[in-house]
């Protein structure tokens, strides 16, 4: 029990695995220029100016800044975003966000407040097997002053 060194099978197993629901954060003040890669949530609150491709949810906070690709699951803007972004299930553009560029998304939430001066495509995002579809982007969407709606595939709502 007590002073015992010897170690335990279970102890010198390499751990392998993220915990769940861990979050990778990038602060304030850190600027990445380059590519990254991550299977859990990202918080990003400095700047980005290159790729990103994550498994799961990207969080852009208010003083974030991002130029370039993204590829997630799910994706919340609250700061600034320029450049490509492929969602696979729900983009959620708050009040305080800027968005340019081309987007391709599953679901769409823009909330009133935010500028949002987009090129959208939405279709369902992953195929059968999980990866993201490659799509075209040929329609262009100006929600700057429109009230917060959900839109699923296909179906736009959009009130002034």
């Amino acid at each position: 029990m007590f002073g015992n060194s010897k170690e335990t099978e279970d102890s010198r197993k390499p751990v392998t695995t993220s915990p769940t629901g861990a979050i990778n954060a990038l602060v304030k003040g850190t600027v990445i220029d380059g590519t990254i890669r991550c299977d859990n949530d990202l918080r990003v609150d400095g700047t980005i100016k290159g790729n990103l491709s994550c498994q799961s949810k990207v969080i852009i906070g208010p003083t974030g800044i991002v130029e370039g690709e993204i590829r997630c699951q799910n994706a919340v803007i609250e700061g600034r975003f320029k450049g490509k972004l492929f969602v696979t299930e729900l983009l959620n553009v708050r009040e305080s966000a800027e968005v340019d560029g081309e987007i391709i998304t599953n679901k769409l939430v823009v909330q009133s407040g935010a500028k949002f001066n987009v090129a959208c495509k939405m279709e369902l995002g992953a195929s059968n097997n999980g990866t993201v579809k490659h799509f075209d982007i040929k329609s262009a969407t100006d929600a700057t002053s429109t009230t917060a709606k959900v839109v699923t595939a296909g179906k736009a709502e959009v009130s002034n």
